[in-house]
C-alpha cells in the first residue's frame, strides 16, 4: 500500500447557518420510520459544514494510524499527535516496535494517559501483526479486534480511514451526537454503531462518523452546544 498523507491542519470552524428564530419550535424525535430520511438530512448538512471528513490522528502508514488510535483512547487527538513523533521516530513498523523495551515505550507515551497498558498493547500488536498477520495489518474487523488495545471504534477508524473500507467508528462524540440529533436512543457504541449502518450506505460509514467527531468538537459541545451555529438545529430534537 502506497504512502497515506500526513494530516496535520485541521478544518476551521463552519461557517454560521442562519441563526435560528429563539422562538421557533424544537423539532420532534423522528419516528422509526421518519429515521433513514432523518439521517439524509443531517448528512446532507455534514457534508456542506465539512466538505472534506478527515481523521486528525497524524499518520504515515496503517501500522502508525493503529498505534495512534490505541494511543487515543482517553486522550484526545493533539496530544497523541503530539507524542507519536517521537514514538515513531524509534519505532517506525510493527518489526521495530514488536522487539522493544517496555520501559523505553512507556516513557514515550506516558503523556497520554494509562501508559502501562498502552504500551504493552502497542509491543503486544505489533508482535501479532508480525507473527499472525506477517507484518502486515489485517483489513477485516475480525482479525482487527484480535489485536491488543483494539475494539471495534479503533478497527473501524482503521478500516476506514486508511484502507477505505466500510467501517463506522462510534467514540464519544459519535455517541453523543447520535443520541442528541434522535438517531438512537442507545448508550451501547457497537448498537449504535449497527443502527447508524442500517440507516446509512456503507459507503458514507467512515467520513460520516469523521463528520460527527469534526460538528462535536467544533459546534456540538458537550457542555456548551452552540445551538445558534449550527446548521443541524432545524432538525434537532435536543436542540436548546
Amino acid at each position: 500500500m502506497g504512502r497515506v498523507p500526513r494530516v496535520t491542519k485541521k478544518p476551521a470552524r463552519p461557517a454560521a447557518s442562519r441563526k435560528r428564530s429563539a422562538t421557533s419550535a424544537r423539532p420532534k424525535r423522528p419516528t422509526k420510520a421518519e429515521l433513514p430520511a432523518h439521517a439524509r438530512v443531517i448528512l446532507r448538512g455534514l457534508k456542506k459544514d465539512y466538505p472534506v471528513a478527515i481523521c486528525e490522528l497524524t499518520h504515515d502508514s496503517p501500522f502508525q494510524l493503529l498505534a495512534a488510535t490505541i494511543l487515543s483512547a482517553q486522550c484526545t487527538d493533539a496530544r497523541v499527535n503530539m507524542t507519536t513523533p517521537a514514538l515513531f521516530a524509534a519505532y517506525p513498523t510493527a518489526e521495530a516496535l514488536a522487539v522493544a523495551d517496555i520501559s523505553h515505550v512507556e516513557q514515550l507515551v506516558k503523556s497520554t494517559g494509562f501508559y502501562a497498558s498502552k504500551a504493552k498493547n502497542l509491543i503486544g500488536m505489533a508482535n501479532a501483526v508480525m507473527t499472525r498477520f506477517g507484518g502486515d495489518v489485517p483489513t477485516a474487523i475480525e482479525d482487527l479486534v484480535t489485536l491488543p488495545g483494539v475494539g471495534r471504534k479503533t478497527a473501524n477508524v482503521v478500516r476506514s480511514v486508511v484502507f477505505n473500507l466500510p467501517g463506522l467508528p462510534v467514540d464519544t462524540h459519535v455517541l453523543r451526537l447520535s443520541k442528541r440529533l434522535g438517531l438512537t436512543r442507545n448508550d451501547d457504541p457497537v448498537k449504535v454503531e449497527h443502527e447508524l449502518n442500517a440507516l446509512l450506505p456503507p459507503a458514507e460509514w467512515g467520513e460520516f462518523s469523521l463528520r460527527l467527531i469534526l460538528h462535536g468538537r467544533r459546534v456540538c459541545d458537550a457542555r456548551k452546544p452552540l445551538c445558534g451555529e449550527c446548521r443541524l438545529a432545524a432538525v434537532c430534537p435536543s436542540r436548546q
